[in-house]
């Protein structure tokens, strides 16, 4: 499987959030070894009534629970829209090998923009990264949702 397939896996999940009327962002991990999908989210931070339910949360989350473990090493997580700073926070908690995103997020990414948090000094594990997988596609589901909010 390619990097595309699983970003389509996220990109599916995001679009459920979408018809769902919550942020449309979708994140999976991956077990790069046997090719498996081990979790998968979309934000809930509306309905849910919890503005830290955001996909790759989430998504680590149920992968912790099926795989009955704290940590998420060797895995990946492909997340359609650049992390934040929590989010960014949590991959490296979680030992995340590799993260993929969509679309770059100028204003609340910490990836590649903002306080590019694995760079810090203090980040104590850097997943390997890679954006713009699909990122026309991730980058437009967003720009379509918030422009039919302020209709």
């Amino acid at each position: 499987m390619d990097k595309e397939f699983y970003m389509r896996k996220a990109f599916a999940l995001a679009r459920q959030a979408a018809e769902n009327d919550e942020v449309p962002i979708g994140a999976v991990v991956v077990d790069p070894e046997s090719g498996d999908i081990i979790a998968g989210a979309y934000n809930l931070s509306e309905h849910g009534q919890d503005a830290l339910a955001h996909a790759e949360l989430l998504a680590m989350r149920e992968a912790c629970r099926k795989l009955g473990q704290n940590r998420l090493r060797g895995l990946d997580l492909y997340v359609t829209l650049e992390p934040c700073t929590m989010c960014a926070a949590a991959i490296s908690f979680m030992r995340i090998a590799k993260l993929y995103f969509g679309a770059r997020d100028p204003k609340g990414g910490a990836v590649v923009s903002g306080v590019r948090f694995y760079e810090a000094p203090t980040c104590h594990h850097k997943p390997t990264t890679e954006g713009g997988i699909m990122e026309s596609e991730c980058a437009q589901i967003l720009k379509d949702f918030f422009k039919n909010k302020r209709k």
